[in-house]
């Protein structure tokens, strides 16, 4: 019986070595297709906020990193857009830190006089049928930001109408609305002190 209980505990660590060598080479085989779907699936998402022929310059690769910004508490990557190696524009992750259901993650393209270029929600949980009309796959709202320019801090025009600003509230759902073009005007703000920062932050992926 001790000879039977050793074969089989044999088998079972052969089996499971074999098992765990296998995960690893799918997974090897495997990570370069996820990371190629991962950076078109972004490009589609950059398609949509910054024209695609404003810029001649590999955007995805060109990224910096920035901390205790305007943008939300952490890293938030930027992606600068050049025309002919000069910097036209950014893409930027922000964070919207009092939707009504939380924080609101978006993607925002903006030049540097501080002209939003599109704008785009990443992750949200606001109330179905109410605060998630900022997504775009509910509604057109989120494109109202296109074009709009932040002129500074106290541009009353970046409000909510409620607030007396240009943009639509939802019925029965204005802190959505109103936190997300709080974070869009402070990522267009960002934008325009940004140009002498540039060279100076750090590249996404490098070592701290």
């Amino acid at each position: 019986m001790l000879n039977t209980m050793r074969k089989h505990g044999v088998t079972l660590a052969l089996f499971a070595a074999g098992f765990t060598g296998l995960v690893a080479v799918v997974n090897t085989l495997t990570q370069p297709v996820i990371a190629h779907q991962a950076m078109l699936q972004q490009k589609k998402l950059f398609d949509q906020v910054i024209a695609p022929d404003s810029y001649d310059n590999a955007i995805q690769q060109d990224c910096v990193v920035a901390n205790n910004t305007p943008l939300g508490s952490g890293a938030h990557d930027i992606y600068i857009a050049r025309n002919q190696g000069k910097p036209v524009a950014v893409v930027m992750q922000t964070t919207a830190p009092d939707g009504y259901g939380g924080a609101i993650q978006l993607l925002v393209a903006s030049d540097f006089s501080g002209t939003v270029l599109g704008t785009r929600v990443t992750e949200q949980h606001e109330t179905p049928g109410l605060g998630d009309k900022i997504d775009v796959r509910v509604s057109n709202w989120i494109l109202g930001f296109a074009g709009k320019q932040v002129t500074g801090p106290d541009d009353a025009a970046w409000a909510v109408k409620k607030d007396g600003g240009q943009f639509d509230q939802f019925t029965g759902a204005t802190i959505t609305p109103r936190a997300v073009v709080n974070a869009v005007k402070r990522a267009a703000l960002f934008a325009k002190t940004l140009p002498p920062e540039l060279a100076t932050l750090p590249s996404c992926g490098a070592s701290s």
